[in-house]
């Protein structure tokens, strides 16, 4: 078997980052945060998620992320499955942040886009069936 274990960020503030994905993810806590040197670069890091899952910030991120109207290397997005998108989207929006774009139309799933406050594409999606053929649509 292989998981995502988690995935490891780098953001310009931490607590700005904890804001967006502690309203996505209400159960989710911090599981561990220190200090290390990162190639002479004093910054703080913060695992963030439950006993199986978590997402590393890291901070004093430089830069900007690439712009995600292009083809520049780098993530595209990340997706995460939900049981209830709805209530995920008003939980975002009721900590002040906007969906970017919803994803197309399908009749066996739902899913929606927000960036996070660094930049990053983050895609939550909810299946509305069990059937994997139904879920994506290959051509």
């Amino acid at each position: 078997m292989i998981r995502l274990e988690h995935i490891n960020i780098v953001v310009s503030e931490i607590a700005n980052s904890l804001a967006f994905y502690q309203a996505a993810f209400p159960s989710w806590r911090v599981r561990g945060e220190g200090v290390t040197d990162w190639f002479g670069v004093k910054r703080k890091w913060v695992h963030f998620g439950d006993d199986h899952n978590y997402i590393t910030l890291n901070d004093s991120g430089t830069g900007t992320n690439r712009n995600l109207a292009t083809n520049a290397l780098g993530i595209a997005h990340f997706a995460f499955e939900t049981n209830n998108l709805k209530r995920l989207i008003a939980r975002l929006q009721d900590a002040g942040f906007t969906p970017s774009h919803a994803g197309a139309p399908n009749e066996h799933r739902e899913n929606i886009y927000f960036i996070d406050p660094d930049g990053l594409e983050v895609e939550f999606v909810q299946y509305l069936s069990d059937v994997p053929s139904e879920r994506n649509i290959y051509l």
